[in-house]
């Protein structure tokens, strides 16, 4: 079966789409079936793309090229914020299945397989159209291969660790005032700091250091799993992180530094798993991440938060997608 995975990702736009790309690659690697990946993007991505068949150029510009290169193939997914839908409708009468990763109904998709995993996703009344089929909610999220299995985390009487995660570029500064309030209101907490490949305030972030900071380096998701596992409690931005955090059953405090994340943090605090604190950009901010942080360090929040998470995200989702797309695709 020929199947291509076409994203971009770069240290100006983030590595959330590679991140969950790199899944559905793996999921189809367990279905036997070895995925060409194609994307847009710069060597800041090179150590995720590890033993994947990849290729890398602008295909938003050789759309050609890229067209020519699919042509014909069983299966293309797409996990895209810029290409247009020209782009899309080409590519779906090209290829036998389009499958189209989306957060926001972003465009009126023509015929192929719309997968939105995110806890909101059944609330966008997508259209009803034929040709078009739909593959919504937390069961279809996809994580990466190392979250599909995960032991069952501690909770501890007292929490002795604060995870920070600002994604891959941390692009609002949050990492360095985060740890700072962290040293100045929890000294005795450790603190394990996740510093990613993109991180313009590494200087910044190590002089708000302490002794109890753990700064960890560009972190694959082995490692990202065991740092959810040792930690107590986590604060995030509102991304994808949020969907491996609550798979792990980390209770965490949000941050939203991007409008694409506010129904994400919307809907995790609704469901009971995250406390939401507010925009990055609000003077109040470290003082309602404090309340946040006081207010899940008892054992019974965190355990039932804990909870909550891991009962919604089963770390399947990955492998739904691919089985349900391959399924279309036989029928």
């Amino acid at each position: 079966m020929k199947v291509f995975i076409i994203t971009e990702g770069s240290k100006n736009i983030g590595f959330g789409h590679i991140t969950r790309c790199i899944s559905l690659y793996q999921a189809f690697e367990e279905r036997k079936i070895i995925p060409e990946f194609i994307i847009n993007g710069d060597g800041s991505i090179s150590e995720l793309l590890k033993d994947i068949n990849y290729q890398m150029f602008n295909w938003l510009e050789e759309r050609g090229r890229l067209f020519e290169k699919v042509k014909d193939a069983d299966i293309a997914v797409i996990d895209s914020y810029l290409a247009d839908i020209s782009f899309y409708n080409t590519l779906s009468d090209l290829v036998k299945l389009a499958v189209y990763i989306d957060d926001n109904k972003r465009l009126d998709y023509p015929k192929g397989v719309v997968v939105n995993g995110n806890i909101y996703a059944e609330e966008l009344n997508y259209p009803k159209k034929e040709g078009v089929k739909y593959l919504l909610g937390t069961k279809y999220i996809p994580l990466r291969k190392e979250f599909w299995e995960v032991p069952e985390k501690k909770i501890k009487e007292k929490i002795e660790s604060i995870m920070i995660t600002f994604g891959g570029d941390d692009m609002r500064n949050m990492t360095p005032k985060v740890l700072k309030f962290l040293r100045e209101n929890y000294p005795d907490l450790k603190k394990n700091v996740i510093v990613g490949k993109a991180f313009q305030n590494i200087d910044e972030i190590k002089k708000n250091a302490d002794k109890n900071t753990d700064l960890i380096y560009y972190p694959d998701a082995n490692k990202m799993k065991k740092v959810m596992l040792e930690s107590d409690i986590a604060i995030s931005a509102g991304g994808q992180t949020l969907y491996e955090l609550a798979r792990v059953g980390v209770p965490t405090v949000g941050i939203c530094v991007a409008e694409n994340q506010l129904r994400n943090v919307r809907g995790w605090e609704r469901i009971g798993f995250l406390e939401y604190v507010g925009w990055y950009n609000k003077n109040d901010i470290l003082e309602k991440t404090k309340d946040a942080v006081e207010y899940i360090k008892g054992i019974k929040i965190r355990k039932s938060r804990s909870k909550i998470a891991k009962k919604i995200v089963d770390g399947k989702g990955s492998l739904r997608i691919v089985d349900r797309v391959i399924k279309v695709i036989i029928e």
